[in-house]
């Protein structure tokens, strides 16, 4: 008999076929670089090590920035006697608000809080003007010796403020050239607080982000310069423009010095000088009372808008 055989396809080749030559490629997982790796937080000892120290660091700094804080409230209200005791009392023994009330008609703490307010929204209308304007030359139009310019302007953030307090008050008493005495008046506080080299850098770092084709789509409808910061750069601009309108605003809270030196006048002070002009007359618990009640507008400010604080100090960092 004729020996059959059946004719079987023979297997593919290794690397035969559509596919051949081709390796699939392999994921490639990122890798995360921190002090604590996944695999160590992953089990029960790392995270309970991990949540050890972040709760302890953050109670301790907690600690130290707000200590000094409710130490000034809890002294408020406590008597004169209760506060110089050695060793000092953590609690109030006998909580009492009376020293508020004290401090409020002694050191009227009304006027003060007014004229602050009235400094601070002055100071805050010269910077959105000067400073606005001095940063968006400085980023788009782009003058001659405009680097230059704005070196010096950083300059200015290299020298202590003490050493060129003498000149400025020199010349906030003779204004050069124009002969103004600006004593006793709000501009003594208004003019030094436009001229802020630190608001002039982070507002043209910003402006420096925006998106240069929105300024050419705007030129092309017509628009001049002025049109274009009114209508295009200040809108895009609200993250940073608060941020320089909070710091202006607390800086003229907290400034102690040029104050006392430019607004001698007791009915012209600002709430920092008004409270140590009067310190010495009054208990220690009405003083305490008085920076507790002073301290307060800061606060406020800080919590309503620390979230754009940091929003809008980063807002120009990168570009895309």
């Amino acid at each position: 008999m004729p020996n059959l055989t059946l004719d079987r396809p023979a297997a593919p080749a290794r690397g035969d076929g559509p596919a051949r030559g081709r390796r699939r490629p392999r994921r490639v997982e990122p890798r995360t670089r921190a002090i604590i790796s996944p695999l160590a937080l992953s089990t029960p000892w790392g995270r309970f090590v991990y949540w050890t120290v972040l709760v302890a660091v953050v109670v301790v700094f907690t600690l130290v920035f707000v200590f000094p804080l409710y130490w000034m409230a809890t002294g408020a209200m406590k008597t004169g006697e209760e506060i110089a005791r050695m060793p000092p009392t953590l609690f109030p023994a006998e909580p009492s608000l009376d020293a508020f009330l004290e401090a409020w008609e002694l050191f009227d703490i009304g006027l003060l809080l007014w004229n602050t307010s009235f400094y601070a929204v002055g100071g805050w209308l010269f910077v959105m003007a000067v400073d606005v304007s001095a940063a968006y030359a400085l980023s788009r139009l782009r003058p001659i010796f405009g680097n230059v310019i704005l070196g010096g302007m950083l300059a200015t953030l290299m020298i202590p403020p003490m050493v060129v307090l003498i000149p400025l008050y020199l010349t906030i008493v003779d204004v050069p050239i124009l002969g103004w005495h600006l004593l006793n008046t709000p501009w003594a506080l208004w003019f030094p607080a436009a001229a802020n080299g630190f608001n002039i850098l982070l507002l043209k770092r910003f402006f420096d982000s925006i998106p240069r084709e929105l300024l050419e789509a705007a030129s092309l409808d017509g628009a001049g310069p002025v049109r274009i910061l009114w209508s295009v750069v200040i809108p895009v601009s609200r993250p940073i423009l608060g941020v320089v309108s909070i710091f202006t605003i607390v800086n003229v809270y907290r400034d102690f010095v040029l104050p006392l030196l430019v607004l001698p006048d007791s009915e012209k002070m600002t709430i920092s000088v008004g409270l140590s002009q009067t310190a010495g007359a009054v208990g220690q618990n009405a003083i305490l009372a008085g920076l507790t009640i002073a301290s307060i507008p800061s606060i406020i400010v800080f919590f309503l808008f620390q979230r754009h604080i940091m929003a809008g100090l980063t807002a120009g960092g990168l570009k895309g």
